[in-house]
Formats: structure tokens, C-alpha cells, sequence
């Protein structure tokens, strides 16, 4: 794993080791995992909630206005959280890549909410979550981490789980 993404202190992982958020009250926990958690939660109510507001009208209306509210949600919390002096340190590989998954997070986005319209949330998301083995094998591809026999496991498990789900 290169050291940029080890994620070994705080400062690689991109937070502190202080505060709620891994320090104090889970010493052992790494900030990023504790972000990942809540993530998941919000992730779990995103598709419940969306699938409520798409009621009545096309997923592709339903997934414009979503995304117009993560816009000015974001740009907000930008305007509070990013430093101004961030903004001189953008390189082209910056752009790049940041665009590339602003295209994949849409293509992701449209065909989820067309499944949502048309199917149950509970097959959905579970589906969905096999983006992980996805996410692995691109991640030891590309960022070059390591794969354990324990994220093999994980990961077959889940392969066979979308499997027996999707085939209901």
C-alpha cells in the first residue's frame, strides 16, 4: 500500500485522532473509519427516502432534484469547511480524476434510481453494496493496496449473497 494512502496517522487519513470521531471515545478506531460508518448510515436512509419522494413522478426528475439539493448541500458545506488557500493547490490530475468520479457517481446515480422506481429497496441495496468488490479490485489495481484472504472471503460471501437475492 503506498504510504500517501496507508491511512497509519491521522494526518494520512485525513482527520485527527482527537474529538468523537475515533480518539476519545474508541482510542483503537482511525477517524476514516468512523466516517465510513456514518456514511453507511446516511447510505441506508438515502434509498428508503428516495424511493418515498419518487412516488408519482419519473426516476429521472426524482434523481434531478436530489441532485440539485447534494449541490447546494455541498457547495455549502465547502464554503464553510474548504480553506480558500486549497483552491491554488488544484492540478489537472485533480480535475481529472475528481471528474471521472463525478461521471461514474452519475451514471451510478441514474440507473439506481431507475431501479428504485421499479423495484424494492431491500434487493436494491443489497445489490448495490457489491460495488465494494468493484471498489477492491480497482483500488489493488490502480492505488495498488493490498487484498487480504479476509476481503477475498468478504467478498465472495457477498457475490453469492447478491446472487441468492437477485434470483428471489
Amino acid at each position: 500500500m503506498p504510504p500517501a494512502c496507508s491511512g497509519d496517522t491521522p494526518e494520512a487519513s485525513g482527520g485527527s485522532s482527537s474529538g468523537a470521531f475515533g480518539g476519545e471515545i474508541y482510542p483503537h478506531m482511525k477517524p476514516w473509519i468512523t466516517y465510513a460508518v456514518i456514511s453507511m448510515i446516511f447510505a441506508g436512509f438515502t434509498s428508503v427516502i428516495a424511493k418515498m419522494g419518487l412516488s408519482g413522478i419519473s426516476s429521472e426528475l426524482g434523481l434531478t432534484i436530489r441532485t440539485i439539493f447534494v449541490f447546494v448541500f455541498v457547495l455549502g458545506f465547502a464554503l464553510f469547511a474548504v480553506p480558500q488557500s486549497q483552491l491554488a493547490e488544484l492540478t489537472k490530475n485533480n480535475f481529472f480524476w475528481l471528474g471521472l468520479s463525478g461521471v461514474t457517481t452519475s451514471l451510478s446515480w441514474i440507473f439506481y434510481y431507475k431501479a428504485l422506481k421499479e423495484g424494492e429497496v431491500s434487493t436494491i441495496a443489497l445489490i448495490d453494496k457489491g460495488s465494494m468488490v468493484v471498489a477492491v479490485i480497482l483500488a489493488y489495481f490502480l492505488l495498488k493496496e493490498q487484498i487480504t484472504w479476509k476481503m477475498i472471503a468478504g467478498g465472495s460471501l457477498m457475490i453469492a449473497g447478491i446472487f441468492i437475492i437477485a434470483r428471489k
